[in-house]
């Protein structure tokens, strides 16, 4: 596993990103996170050691663009050499996330036709509203590999209409002090929707406030990925 960042810096977007992390450790450190900036290592996947040889070897999944957004404006003079490094890498499965799926057509290389074959592209959606909205593009987007990804989940979703063609959903709850509760049923009721789709489920984490049998829970950042793992519930 390796992580991308050819870019730092985001904005927040909607409502799932109102107390996003980034934000809070970017103010801790004095940074102003809607300053959009490429980075040293916007070359990575193509760097190569003293011998020659790439530094990311063969067959790992790359993260990318997991601290900001792909399909961002501001990285849209940027983005089109990333798609040639993603190319020569064919060897590697590059993932990313995207809360902007909207810009999606503006931003693929000319050569994408129905996608690449190594690269998996999120949709995050956080509630009903913006499932219904980013996922009815989503549906009908040439991606060979998609994931739904609804965190942080603020409210309960019904994905039964766009799981057509979507690999994995991963449901996560909201990490603040101040976050919006994570009620397990939903969890639960997404589950049952990927069985009914045959779509692969996973549990990543459970919220800072977690409600389960009616009964809310206040957990710490440490615990919320270990309780998760701990429902035993991912398919």
């Amino acid at each position: 596993m390796a992580m991308w960042s050819p870019w730092r810096g985001c904005h927040r977007h909607s409502e799932g990103c109102k107390y996003c992390y980034i934000h809070k450790g970017d103010a801790r450190k004095g940074i102003d996170t809607n300053t959009i900036i490429k980075t040293d290592n916007f070359f990575y996947p193509i760097a190569k050691n003293k011998c020659g040889s790439y530094k990311i070897k063969s067959r790992q999944i790359v993260y990318l663009c997991f601290s900001t957004d792909f399909l961002i404006e501001e990285a849209d003079k940027w983005r089109s050499e990333c798609w040639k490094m993603i190319k020569e890498r064919s060897d590697l499965h590059f993932i990313f996330l995207t809360k902007r799926i909207e810009r999606f057509t503006e931003c693929i290389p000319d050569d994408w036709h129905d996608g690449y074959e190594n690269v998996t592209v999120g949709c995050t959606v956080e509630n009903q509203s913006n499932a219904d909205y980013r996922l009815s593009i989503f549906n009908k987007l040439p991606i060979k590999h998609k994931n739904i990804i609804c965190q942080p989940m603020i409210e309960k979703i019904n994905l039964e209409n766009y799981l057509s063609g979507v690999e994995l959903v991963v449901v996560g709850g909201e990490s603040d002090k101040n976050a919006r509760p994570l009620d397990y049923d939903w969890v639960l009721d997404i589950r049952k929707q990927c069985i009914a789709a045959n779509t692969h489920f996973e549990f990543r984490q459970c919220g800072t406030y977690f409600i389960k049998d009616g009964k809310k829970y206040t957990l710490n950042v440490r615990q919320l990925c270990s309780q998760a793992r701990k429902a035993n519930i991912n398919i």
